[in-house]
Formats: structure tokens, sequence, C-alpha cells
């Protein structure tokens, strides 16, 4: 093997990748990301102003970039956003469902509103998507699907029980996709990162008070930063990672390894 095939094993030349949350933070991190190793983006997300900028960049790296607005809420937009996104290419070849909503409170004060809301959001929508855009990958027999997840939903945090909650069964939701969908050449995996700063993390994280603590118990004594997310999962959208399947991969600075 010579010494430059590597840069094929990671490039996602003549790839269609569908990108949810992709108007800020993670999702436009990893449509840029995309863009740089080769593929063509559909940026999904309600704020129009967020997915032309992101749409600048992908472009400006010489890729096309679809732009979808959608309300990953409601039942109907995620399935209307993917059945668009089939409309204009035919195919899809990957699928990164970054789209989350973290609405934090102590379980007492926990409202039913929100915790549907983030349900609806964190794990419903991905369903949706992933079942919607499956079969085309099924019947190509070559597809990825990339759940980003969160570190909560594989340990505790105070306040966050319906977001760990979403998160777990997003988790779950990966493992039982692969199970169907491995045979057939697709893998699905989650990433669970530790807080990264966007401006939802900042929102979330940035009180001192509550930021310290968290990162005094993380071994790497930081929190995140969005392209570290992106390049993992450029790896499990790239051919390099076609053994990996089902796999829930901690990028969290070793915190729950102590």
């Amino acid at each position: 093997m010579s010494r430059g095939e590597w840069v094929g094993r990671f490039a996602l030349e003549g790839r269609k990748a569908l990108v949810t949350g992709a108007s800020k933070g993670i999702g436009a991190e990893i449509c840029a990301v995309f863009a740089d190793a080769g593929a063509d983006i559909v940026a999904v997300a309600r704020d129009r102003a967020g997915l032309e900028a992101t749409a600048a960049v992908v472009r400006g790296r010489g890729r096309r970039c679809l732009v979808l607005e959608a309300d990953l809420e409601t039942r109907e937009g995620p399935v209307v956003a993917a059945q668009a996104a089939l409309a204009a290419w035919g195919t899809i070849d990957i699928l990164v469902n970054a789209a989350g909503v973290a609405l934090v409170a102590p379980a007492t004060e926990l409202d039913t509103k929100t915790w549907d809301r983030t349900f609806a959001v964190n794990l419903r929508a991905p369903f949706l998507l992933a079942r919607t855009l499956a079969p085309g990958m099924i019947a190509q027999r070559w597809g990825k699907i990339i759940m980003i997840s969160s570190q909560t939903g594989v340990i505790a945090l105070e306040d966050h029980a319906a977001y760990a909650s979403s998160k777990g069964g997003l988790n779950a939701l990966t493992k039982s996709l692969c199970a169907e969908w491995a045979r057939h050449n697709v893998q699905v995996n989650a990433i669970c990162p530790t807080v990264v700063l966007t401006p939802m993390g900042r929102e979330v994280w940035g009180p001192e008070e509550k930021s310290a603590p968290f990162i005094a118990a993380t071994p790497a004594r930081r929190f995140g930063e969005p392209v570290e997310i992106a390049d993992m999962a450029l790896y499990l959208a790239s051919p390099a990672s076609a053994l990996v399947n089902g796999a829930i991969m901690m990028i969290e600075g070793g915190y729950s390894s102590v």
C-alpha cells in the first residue's frame, strides 16, 4: 500500500451528505469538513440565514449545497426534508443527525411540553430521517448514518433528565438500526461528545460556577471544539470506518474513564 492511499480512505469524493442542525455549531462544522473531503451537502435547519452562511462555506470549497428549511420538532418536517433531498439528488449516501435541543431543568420542575419537544427533536427526527433515507442506501449497498449523541446518554448529569433520556434512546436506536442494516453495508454509529463550545454549549455551560467543576472532573481539563466532533464524523462517514458499526463513540476527554 502506497503512502498516499490513506487520503482516499478518508475521502468523500462523489458522496452526498444530508446534515441536520446545519445552520450553526457542530452541524455547520461537519458541513465544512465534509465539503473539504469532497462531499456535496444537503444542509437542513430552521434558520435560513444560518443555512445560507453554511452554504457559502460549502460552495467556497467547490462543492454543491442544497439548503432545506425544516422544523424537525414536527412529525412531518424530517420526512419532508428527506424526501425533498431524494427528489433533488436521487440518493443520499450519508446522513448526519446533528440537530438537537438541550432544555435542562431539575426533574421535579420538568414539564411534559419540554420532555416532548426534547424527544421530538433529539430522537424522533433522527429515526424518521434514517427510516426515509435508508432504503436508498440499502439498494445501493452503501450508506453511513451518524448520530450526534452526548456523553449524557451514557453517564448521568444533574438537571438533564429529558436530554439524557433522549440521547440514551438515540444510542439504543443506533444499535437497533445497526442490527437491521449492517448486512446491507450500511453503518450506523453514534458520537457522544462532552460539552462542545457551540452557541448551545456556551449558553448551558457558560457560568463558571457550573463549568469549572465539570472541567475539573475531566482528565483533559477542557471542553470540546466543534471541529473535533466533525473530524470524528468524517472518519465515520469515510470508507476507513467500514467495519465500525453500532458503535457508541465517546469523545469527552476521558470523563467516563475515571
